[in-house]
């Protein structure tokens, strides 16, 4: 029997995913109706998250932050030996104090957070990050290898894959934000939103983001394929288009363009604005 504590949308795709492989699997939800809901899909569901977890032979953690996964363990009152595999967004500090704290009690703990929506979960697809005890990562990679498309472990640091996650969620969010100035943007310029996508038809930036980021972190500055000059042009061409669009992204981008320009830094590559930050 496997166990199920928390099941919002990633929580439930699991507890779908295992059903059909043809686990019997219990879930329990703070809001007890969400748990509830699952039994139509052979679920058993337990207002009593202790209850839940009784018997079973792993326990999957998916809830909103550290607060709500401290509250969730202690409620669940797992006994020693449990495997508890908790795929919560935490803090870095949070995922390390619990690892250390669990397996003291002699619970074997492993913070495996997910680059995962519900459909992932569901059909078994996407990305699970691991780090910490190997001996807890080895005996845990089978059956987490089998609930994702991929694995990535991160050694044997704990708290590393928290680190990698919340990094990976901010380019996301930096990803989103630089859309919304697109779509702003465009509309200052006449173009719907519908026809700014048309460009990602033509134009894959993904594509190169290893290559770039290497560039950056590498410090090779005297070799621009974009000089920061030129770059700044590009963006006051933007802030003029804008005529006064809410941006979020390039206002940021542009006073640092400035201050490194100032500092005669304009003739390198535009990348020279993480230099401080890298130290080089």
């Amino acid at each position: 029997m496997i166990a199920i504590l928390g099941t919002g949308l990633l929580g439930s795709g699991f507890a779908r995913a295992l059903r059909k492989k043809g686990e019997t699997v219990h879930v329990w939800n703070r809001t007890f109706a969400r748990a509830q809901a699952l039994e139509a899909e052979g679920c058993r569901a337990f207002a009593d998250a202790a209850e839940a977890v009784r018997g079973a032979e792993r326990v999957h953690v998916i809830v909103s932050d550290d607060h709500a996964v401290d509250a969730t363990l202690a409620a669940a009152r797992l006994e020693s030996g449990a495997r508890v595999y908790d795929h919560t967004t935490t803090s870095v500090e949070g995922a390390r104090r619990r690892a250390a704290e669990w397996r003291a009690k002699g619970v074997r703990y492993l913070h495996a957070p997910v680059f995962m929506g519900p459909q992932n979960a569901a059909e078994g697809t996407g990305l699970m990050l691991v780090s910490g005890d190997r001996a807890i990562v080895d005996e845990a990679a089978p059956v987490l290898k089998g609930m994702t498309g991929k694995l990535v472990d991160f050694g044997g640091e704990e708290g590393r894959a928290s680190a990698m996650k919340l990094l990976g969620n901010l380019f996301l969010m930096a990803l989103a934000a630089g859309f919304a100035d697109m779509i702003a943007l465009g509309k200052a310029m006449g173009v719907s939103p519908e026809e700014v996508g048309t460009l990602f038809e033509h134009f894959n930036p993904g594509a190169s983001v290893a290559t770039r980021y290497k560039r950056m972190i590498e410090g090779d500055y005297d070799h621009p394929s974009w000089d920061l000059a030129m770059a700044r042009k590009d963006a006051r061409l933007m802030e003029g288009e804008a005529r006064g669009a809410p941006l979020m992204v390039l206002p940021g981008v542009a006073a640092a363009m400035d201050a490194m320009i100032a500092r005669g830094h304009g003739e390198q590559d535009w990348t020279v604005i993480a230099k401080d930050l890298l130290g080089r």
